[in-house]
Formats: C-alpha cells, sequence, structure tokens
C-alpha cells in the first residue's frame, strides 16, 4: 500500500493544471448507457475511481477505447448484461448511478448496494422511492437492487432531502419515460448542470438543471455525440489552500472560477489575495499570515462539504479561532483526530470543530481515513516541520489525478513510496 512522504515548510509557487471534474465524469459515464450509438467523453481525470467505472461498463459488455489523452469512447450497444457486482461497486458509491439508465434503456438493473468513504449515511432510499413512483417494481434482496419496468412514465418527484446522486439517477431515468418528470429539491451543483448539458447533446429534453426544479421530456432516444467534462472545482479548492497554507503564491488553470466562488470568499475572509481570470485563480498568502475563518456546510451554491477538510487544516495554523460546522454528512471529522497528531489545537463538539491556530505543526506519521481527509493531512504536511508519512492513499488516489506530482511541479518536497 503506498504511502506519501512530505518534507513541510516550502512555500508553493508557480501554476498548476486542474483536471476534469471526478464528481461529473462518473455520472457523465453512466449516462452514456442511454444512447444507441458510441459516445465520447473528454477531459477525463486519470483516477481509481474512473477505473472501476470502465471496468464495471465493460463487464456488462460495453465497448471501450481511450487514446493517450484520456478521451473515453463508450459504445453501448454491444451491452449484454444488467448486472453491477459487489465487488465493484463496493469501492465507490457512484456505481449506483448506473441504475437509473439502465433501468429506463433496457427495462431491468440488478445493481450491488453501494460503498464509498465512510463518512457517513447517505440512504439510495429516494433514488429507489423516485424510480417506484415512475413505475418502476423494486425489490432490495441479499445486497441488491433488482428493478424492472416496462416502461418509465413522467411523474411529479419531490425530494425530501437534497441528494446529488439521486437527482441525477432520476434525471437520467426520466429521460427516456413516457411524458415530462418535474424533480422538486433538486440538488443545484455545477456536476449536475454538466450531466444535464451533456444529456442535451445527446438528443434529451432537460430544463431547470442549476435550480431547485428540474424537468425532464421523454425523448424516443438519445444519439452519439463528444462531450469535455468541467474542471474539478474540489480539486482547484484544494491547491489554492494548499498555496495559503505554505504563504505561497499559486495560480491554478483550466478551473471554472464561477464554481468556486463559496471558497474564494472564504480565502478572501482569511486574508488571501485572490485574483480572478476567465479561466484562472491566482492566490498571493505570502504577504500575512491567514486568519482563522468560520465555516458551515451546505449544499451548492453554499460552502462544499468536500472542501471542509482543507479548511480545517488552513484554520489550525492560521491566526485566531475559527469554528466549522459541518451539515451534510455526520461523521465527516475523522481527519480532526490525525491532526491533533501533528499538534493541531482542535475541539470537536457535535458537528463543529472549534480550532485555535498554532504556530507550527510537527510531523508525524498519519492515516488517511476517507477521500477529503486525505487531502488535508497531506495539506497540514506541506506546511509541518519534519517528514510527514500520510499512510493509505488509496483514498486520495480516487479523487485526486497525480496529486504529488502537481505539488511537486510547485515546489514541494513530496514522493510516493511503496507501503
Amino acid at each position: 500500500m503506498d504511502k506519501l512522504i512530505i518534507t513541510g515548510g516550502v512555500p508553493l509557487a508557480g501554476e498548476v493544471r486542474i483536471s476534469g471534474a471526478k464528481n461529473a465524469a462518473l455520472p457523465i459515464l453512466a449516462s452514456t448507457l442511454l444512447a444507441d450509438e458510441p459516445i465520447t467523453v473528454g477531459n477525463i481525470p486519470h483516477l481509481h475511481d474512473i477505473t472501476t467505472t470502465m471496468e464495471l461498463l465493460g463487464r456488462m459488455g460495453v465497448g471501450l477505447v481511450v487514446d493517450e489523452r484520456m478521451n473515453i469512447t463508450v459504445d453501448p450497444s454491444p451491452i449484454t448484461d444488467f448486472y453491477a457486482p459487489y465487488e465493484l461497486v463496493k469501492t465507490m458509491r457512484a456505481s449506483i448511478l448506473v441504475l437509473g439508465p439502465l433501468l429506463t434503456r433496457f427495462g431491468r438493473a440488478s445493481v450491488s448496494l453501494p460503498g464509498g468513504c465512510a463518512i457517513g449515511s447517505r440512504p439510495v432510499n429516494l433514488h429507489l422511492a423516485g424510480l417506484e413512483k415512475m413505475g418502476a417494481e423494486v425489490a432490495v434482496e441479499n445486497g441488491f437492487i433488482h428493478a424492472t419496468a416496462k416502461k418509465l412514465k413522467g411523474t411529479r418527484l419531490v425530494m425530501d432531502l437534497t441528494t446529488v446522486t439521486g437527482t441525477e439517477n432520476l434525471m437520467m431515468a426520466a429521460t427516456l419515460a413516457d411524458g415530462s418528470t418535474i424533480i422538486e429539491n433538486a440538488a443545484r451543483e455545477p456536476e449536475v448542470v454538466d450531466l444535464a448539458h451533456c444529456l442535451n447533446a445527446m438528443g434529451a429534453d432537460v430544463n431547470g438543471a442549476g435550480t431547485d426544479t428540474i424537468t425532464v421530456h421523454g425523448v424516443e432516444r438519445l444519439s452519439g455525440t463528444h462531450y469535455n467534462v468541467l474542471p474539478d472545482r474540489i480539486e482547484s479548492g484544494t491547491y489554492l489552500v494548499a498555496a495559503a497554507i505554505t504563504g505561497g503564491k499559486v495560480r491554478i488553470k483550466d478551473t471554472n472560477p464561477d464554481m468556486l466562488e463559496a471558497i474564494l470568499e472564504k480565502l478572501d475572509e482569511a486574508g488571501v489575495d485572490v485574483g480572478v481570470g476567465p479561466n484562472w485563480v491566482s492566490v498571493d498568502a505570502s504577504i500575512r499570515r491567514p486568519r482563522a475563518v468560520n465555516i458551515r456546510t451546505a449544499p451548492y451554491p453554499a460552502f462544499p462539504t468536500d472542501m471542509q477538510a482543507q479548511f480545517t487544516a488552513l484554520n489550525v495554523v492560521s491566526e485566531g479561532t475559527g469554528t466549522i460546522s459541518e451539515t451534510v454528512f455526520e461523521n465527516r471529522f475523522m481527519h480532526v483526530h490525525e491532526l491533533r497528531r501533528m499538534g493541531a489545537d482542535v475541539q470537536l463538539e457535535g458537528n463543529t470543530a472549534v480550532t485555535r491556530g498554532v504556530n507550527n505543526l510537527t510531523a508525524a506519521p498519519v492515516m488517511a481515513t476517507d477521500l477529503r481527509a486525505s487531502a488535508s493531512l497531506v495539506l497540514a504536511g506541506l506546511v509541518a516541520e519534519g517528514d510527514s508519512v500520510v499512510d493509505r492513499i488509496y483514498h486520495i488516489d480516487r479523487g485526486y489525478e497525480c496529486i504529488e506530482e502537481k505539488l511537486a511541479q510547485l515546489g514541494a518536497r513530496i514522493r510516493r513510496v511503496p507501503g
């Protein structure tokens, strides 16, 4: 099992390119099952979750061709199996996203209940309730979701909770349903909007993505297209915080600043100089020590839960006291215990972490517990005195493309070693 060894104390400097968004690429790859022609998806990040999704599609008989630029051409026409096995689904929650496309196009699907990061309860009951309301017969037996439907019917769906994957699954299911489907209390995340744009490029009729009400008018078929995935806003935010925590000066390129407003607002509040262009963002934290900020996570467009751990790491070395409240997932402070091993002063009070900034962190061996927690430990290692060892980094490989190479490009002293 690989580890990262980080020698802290180097202010990051330079420019880094942002990869395509994992959380957009995964549903878009699932959506290719809806088409009756090949689809090429570009700007795909080279990540373990992408490899798992390709293996899942390949296991179903789908044709896959990948070029040297990570453009993936998916041909769903040779599909022979409508089954998503546990050994693939258990590592990645996004596997549930094949359920809606398989059911609406082929009338049947058997999908293992999903896994992923252990950051809290993320039940799939909202997916299943929505599909049942559209006319599907759904049974959960022996850890599998078995669903059948002669033809899904458009209807009005009111989501009890705002759920990104639930919105995406039902939106995809509705594209080939009879009639119109209205999804209320829909997720507004940019990745949902990106999926809607891809579906429309395939010939779907999806309106309202980016608002809390999405309307999908069912069509007879979806066809081939070429679609590029949007930039990763969480990777963008992570590198901006990496610059801030090290007192560095970094510019990220090939990103979309419009998606980063909540993150940039907090960096500005911390006293970091922020510059914005059409497809780039720069931060300069070399002039002054950042100030601790107060954060409350919530669904988009509020502050993203996927940036909570990174800002916790920034807060622990910033001036003053800050509070970070987590409202999305109930078990997302596992990184706090590891940060304490490095000398952080953090107290947990229910769903809130109270940080008191310290002048220095000290290197320690730490263990990643989930994807974003692992990113926060890498950030802490960049500023800690000595050599920090971050173990179980398979978590980070699920969501960050070549993180040690990109950080090294900015001057970090970081290397990957076999476990």
